[in-house]
C-alpha cells in the first residue's frame, strides 16, 4: 500500500485545489476568519500557559483585535476619507504643474520635441465621475442597497468573519492535531518538521511583515505631518501598505510625497525634508524593524512576492491575494527541501 501513498496524496491535493477554486465566491469570510485565528493563536497560547482558560484567552484576544479595528474605523478612517477628498481636489493642480513645468523641463533636459499635452477640463471630469468622496460613497451605497439580496449576502459574509475567527482560534490546536492524524504514520514526523518550518516562515511574514507595514505607515505619516503635508496620513498609509514588497513602499511613498509636497508648497526645499523622512523610515526598517520582527526566515525574493500577489489575484480574486503569500512561503519551504534531496541524489552528483 505504501506505493499508493504519493499518487493518493497528489490526487487529494489536486481535488482540494479544484474545490477551493470552485468555492472561491463564498470563501472570503472563512479565509479572513482563518487568518485572524492564525494571527491570534500565539497570543492565546501565551495566555493559556499563564493559567488562563482557552475560551477566556480567546475572548481577551478577540476583544483586543476588535478594539484595534474599532479605533481604526472611528479615528483613522474619517481622516483618510477627508484626505482622499483633498487629494481629488488637488488633481487639477497636479496635472497643470505636470504639463506646465515637469514636461517642459524634461523636454529641455532630454532634448525632446516640444509637444504639449492636451488640457483637461477637470471640473467637468470630476463632476461627472466623483466630485468628492461623499458623493462617491453615496453612489456606492445606493448601488449596494439597490439589491436587497446582495446587501444581505454582504452583511452575512461580514458577520461570519468574527464567528469563524472565534471558533477557529478556540479549537486551533485540536484541529491541527486532527489534521496531522490524517497523514500516514510514516509521514507524520516529517510532516511535523515541514509544518513547523512553514509555520515559522508564514508567521514571520504575516505577523512580522504586518507589524513592519504598520510601523512604517506610522513613521511616514508622522514625519510628513511634521513637514506640513495635508495628505500626510493618506501618503503614510499608501507607503506602509506598499511595503509588503521590500523597497516598494519607499519608492511609491517618496515619489507620491514629492509630487504632493511640491504641489502644495511650490518650494523645492520642502522635498529635502520629505526625503529625510523616508530616509529615516528606510534606516529604521533595515536596521531595526526587519531584523527584529521578520529576520531572514521568509526567503521570498521581492519579484516572487509580486508574482505571488498577481497570480493569486488572477486565479481567485480577493481570496487568492490573501492566500498568495502564505502559500508561496510554504511552497518555498518544500522546494528548499526538495532541492536538498535532489543535490544529495545520484541524479545530481553521479556520473
Amino acid at each position: 500500500m505504501s506505493s499508493y501513498r504519493w499518487p493518493l496524496a497528489l490526487a487529494v491535493v489536486v481535488a482540494l485545489g479544484a474545490l477551493l477554486y470552485l468555492l472561491q465566491p463564498i470563501l472570503s469570510p472563512f479565509v479572513l476568519g482563518a487568518l485572524i485565528a492564525y494571527l491570534g493563536d500565539p497570543l492565546v497560547d501565551r495566555l493559556e500557559d499563564k493559567g488562563v482558560g482557552r475560551t477566556l484567552g480567546v475572548a481577551i484576544v478577540f476583544l483586543l483585535f476588535s478594539a484595534i479595528v474599532a479605533v481604526a474605523l472611528v479615528f483613522a478612517l474619517p481622516m483618510l476619507l477627508v484626505q482622499l477628498d483633498a487629494l481629488i481636489g488637488k488633481i487639477p493642480q497636479i496635472y497643470n504643474w505636470f504639463i506646465g513645468e515637469a514636461v517642459p523641463w524634461l523636454q529641455q533636459r532630454l532634448d525632446l520635441p516640444a509637444r504639449k499635452l492636451p488640457p483637461v477640463d477637470w471640473t467637468g471630469q470630476l463632476a461627472d465621475n466623483w466630485q468628492s468622496v461623499g458623493r462617491f460613497t453615496a453612489q456606492s451605497l445606493k448601488k449596494i442597497t439597490g439589491s436587497g439580496a446582495s446587501m444581505l449576502l454582504g452583511l452575512a459574509n461580514l458577520a461570519l468573519v468574527p464567528v469563524v475567527a472565534f471558533y477557529l482560534m478556540r479549537d486551533w490546536n485540536r484541529l491541527m492535531k486532527k489534521a496531522l492524524a490524517l497523514f500516514p504514520l510514516a509521514w507524520q514526523e516529517t510532516t511535523v518538521e515541514l509544518a513547523s518550518e512553514a509555520d515559522e516562515v508564514v508567521g514571520a511574514f504575516l505577523r512580522g511583515q504586518f507589524l513592519v507595514m504598520c510601523a512604517l505607515g506610522v513613521i511616514y505619516a508622522t514625519g510628513l505631518w511634521l513637514v506640513g503635508l495635508q495628505l500626510a496620513m493618506l501618503l503614510g498609509v499608501i507607503a506602509g501598505l506598499a511595503s509588503i514588497v521590500p523597497y516598494l513602499g519607499f519608492m511609491v511613498g517618496i515619489v507620491a510625497s514629492f509630487i504632493a509636497a511640491y504641489a502644495q508648497f511650490q518650494d523645492w526645499t520642502v522635498l529635502l525634508w520629505v526625503g529625510l523622512v523616508f530616509a529615516i523610515g528606510q534606516a529604521v526598517e533595515s536596521m531595526l524593524l526587519t531584523p527584529v520582527l521578520v529576520g531572514d526566515r521568509i526567503g521570498l525574493h521581492p519579484v516572487a512576492v509580486i508574482f505571488a500577489l498577481m497570480a493569486g489575484g488572477q486565479i481567485a480574486g480577493f481570496v487568492g491575494v490573501v492566500l498568495a503569500l502564505p502559500v508561496a512561503a510554504v511552497i518555498m519551504v518544500f522546494l528548499r527541501h526538495a532541492m536538498y534531496h535532489y543535490r544529495s541524489s545520484d541524479l545530481y552528483g553521479g556520473d
